[in-house]
């Protein structure tokens, strides 16, 4: 219970930073981030890691204490039924959590919803522990459960750092999610019309895309326009909170080496093609 009650006052922690974190993530781009906020809604995942990590060593040194030297456990009716009510409580905000988390495309929420669901599976295990203490006598069982807590605990601050480091680094969007691009641009492919370089990435609840259109050379500057900007609302429409930047280019010719005149020394621009 000591175990199961320190990973509750990391939830507690957490859940506070993750208020500040979705507060500041939802703040629309100004002057300093033309990419808006979104990113800070990862912070929390990787924070509340390592307090968990933290919140595992000791359980882990008092279950070794415990196992070492065993201490009689008292009052098992009232922890047993605080426990049991903690455990209620947990189930129903993590599913909450997670259910709104899924609808507003919040990593954090999700995230914290499927830890506090871990929780109750964890508090359960305890629950049976301390049950199966009072009803064999064997004190070292309560140490050996809380172990297993430890390093239940452990393997799940590993997933949410392990998370928080793959979203900081960009990383680009799910099967599901791409497939829906592809098929949003496959609309336009035609004998003139093209596309490459495809890139996505996500950051908090918002997506970006990126991609080279290729029309033929012979096509007009507002024809070119036009194009893009269909190709940009019909992604838009098939992923709601997507930003899509687009470089119209020729097709069907080589890369070329361009001059420019600018102030300064002149510098190569190599178009990518």
């Amino acid at each position: 219970m000591l175990s199961d009650a320190a990973e509750s006052v990391v939830n507690l922690v957490a859940a506070i930073i993750t208020l500040v974190a979705l507060t500041v993530a939802a703040r629309p781009a100004d002057a300093s981030h033309h990419y808006g906020h979104g990113k800070a809604e990862y912070f929390p995942a990787g924070g509340e890691g390592v307090m968990i990590f933290v919140a595992a060593g000791v359980i882990l040194v008092n279950a070794v204490r415990r196992f070492i030297h065993p201490v009689p456990l008292d009052s098992l009716g009232l922890g047993v039924a605080i426990s049991g009510l903690a455990t209620v409580v947990n189930a129903a905000v993590g599913l909450l959590l997670i259910r709104v988390g899924r609808r507003e495309r919040s990593v954090t929420l999700t995230a914290d919803g499927k830890h506090l669901m871990t929780d109750v599976w964890t508090s359960a295990g305890v629950l049976a522990g301390v049950v199966l203490v009072g009803v064999t006598g064997r004190q070292r069982l309560d140490p050996v459960v809380g172990a297993v807590v430890g390093i239940n605990i452990l393997v799940t601050g590993g997933r949410l750092v392990a998370q928080s480091a793959r979203a900081l680094l960009d990383q680009s969007l799910g099967p599901q999610e791409l497939a829906a691009v592809v098929a949003a641009l496959d609309r336009f492919r035609s004998a003139e019309v093209g596309f490459h370089g495809l890139q996505t990435r996500e950051s908090g609840r918002r997506r970006f895309v990126s991609m080279h259109v290729l029309v033929l050379g012979a096509w007009t500057v507002q024809a070119g326009h036009d194009l893009v900007e269909e190709v940009e609302r019909a992604i838009r429409e098939a992923l709601p909170d997507t930003t899509v930047l687009t470089h119209l280019e020729p097709r069907g010719g080589p890369p070329r080496v361009q001059r420019l005149r600018l102030r300064g020394p002149p510098r190569s621009v190599y178009p990518t093609g």
